[in-house]
């Protein structure tokens, strides 16, 4: 991914892999440039990156006790302040490994989250955000307030009282019911929303992050939403209703970008935006064909589509980019109708939109 970073930022960080055996130390490298995009997109600079081959995870430390002695070193001949793991950490590992290396020790998950907090505009989406955030956090409590773990008792008390970080995780429990509690009163406006939308053909706009489906989006749509070649830079599900050309009113909806190892508190605090492709009659699955792994992320794609109930909403795959690989030549679709796009200089678009035409007509729900 050719992806323009800012360099403004105090966070320095070495990445770390773990491939079960040899023969995977390739996924987990591709594995590492992602998290490195991911790293750079939240705001830090990569300054190392180790891969150890391990049949399990260290139960303690996720890596074996002989590379985070050698981290230790790596982290002052580097200068760095942060280590990044590839995989979610337990919470012991987690803590255990912030003991030994004495630097800020994140995993994947929660530099997801770091950065969809980060892109977070609309109201619906930091409260979404907040709460995938509160329900990483919470069982990752235990031992943030040791200094404070004495029972409280003793005259004028009737057994022991709350230790600190009780008191902690009650109020993270109040936050994430309060936080659910708005984001349920979204939801019933969302459905409102749609409710008045119903008689409209809807196409929703899915894929892995950074494919170029918000401009493909503004492309169709005629529309300004915000694009970057950044990771995630679409959070909040953006719908236009176009008419002229087609046979009946079609909603379009633009959607956050999926990615490798997505985090399942925010599938889970998204789902509500995501209904927006669950309730759609015809999807655009956007893959990037630069992507030397484009398959891989079909597949990723498709996974999350069946975690939010979306695998039987019929759809056509759309190869974006191909002004960046003329040659590029589709592997099989399994039937599936495939396109050749640049939505940057609209290479293909009239054929995509022709389809979408026929496809609208042939795919009428009955009360249009």
């Amino acid at each position: 991914m050719a992806i323009e970073y800012s360099r403004d930022n105090n966070e320095t960080a070495i990445l770390i892999g773990l491939a079960r055996d040899s023969r995977q130390r390739g996924e987990v490298a591709e594995s590492l440039e992602e998290l490195a995009a991911l790293t750079y997109t939240a705001g830090g600079t990569v300054v190392g990156r180790r891969i150890q081959t391990k049949p399990r995870p260290d139960p303690a430390f996720y890596v074996g006790r002989g590379l985070v002695s050698e981290l230790k070193g790596r982290i002052v001949e580097y200068g760095a302040n942060c280590v990044v793991f590839d995989d979610m950490l337990s919470p012991a590992q987690q803590r255990n490994l912030e003991t030994e290396l004495e630097v800020k020790v994140i995993d994947r998950p929660i530099l997801i989250l770091d950065i969809f907090a980060i892109r977070a505009r609309t109201a619906g989406a930091r409260l979404q955000v907040e709460l995938a955030q509160l329900e990483y956090t919470l069982p990752r409590l235990t031992g943030a307030w040791v200094h404070f773990s004495r029972q409280y008792g003793g005259i004028g008390s009737k057994g022991p009282g709350e230790t600190q970080l009780e008191i902690d995780r009650r109020r993270v429990r109040q936050k994430i019911s309060h936080l659910k509690s708005r984001i349920e009163k979204l939801d019933v406006q969302r459905a409102t929303q749609r409710k008045q939308r119903q008689k409209l053909f809807k196409i929703a706009l899915v894929g892995y992050t950074n494919a170029g489906k918000s401009t493909l989006f503004n492309v169709l749509t005629r529309a300004n939403v915000r694009t970057a070649d950044k990771l995630f830079t679409t959070l909040d599900s953006t719908t236009r209703v176009m008419s002229t050309g087609y046979p009946v009113r079609v909603i379009f909806s633009d959607t956050v970008g999926f990615i490798k190892k997505l985090p399942h508190q925010l599938v889970e605090s998204f789902k509500s935006t995501l209904e927006e492709v669950s309730l759609a009659n015809l999807l655009l699955h956007v893959v990037d064909c630069s992507d030397s792994r484009l398959t891989e992320r079909i597949d990723q794609t498709r996974q999350v589509l069946s975690e939010i109930g979306a695998e039987d909403v019929p759809y056509l795959l759309v190869y974006n980019k191909i002004d960046l690989c003329p040659d590029f030549v589709p592997p099989s679709s399994e039937g599936y109708r495939q396109f050749l796009i640049s939505a940057q200089d609209q290479t293909g678009i009239t054929e995509l939109k022709a389809e979408m035409v026929a496809t609208s007509g042939s795919l009428l729900p009955p009360n249009i």
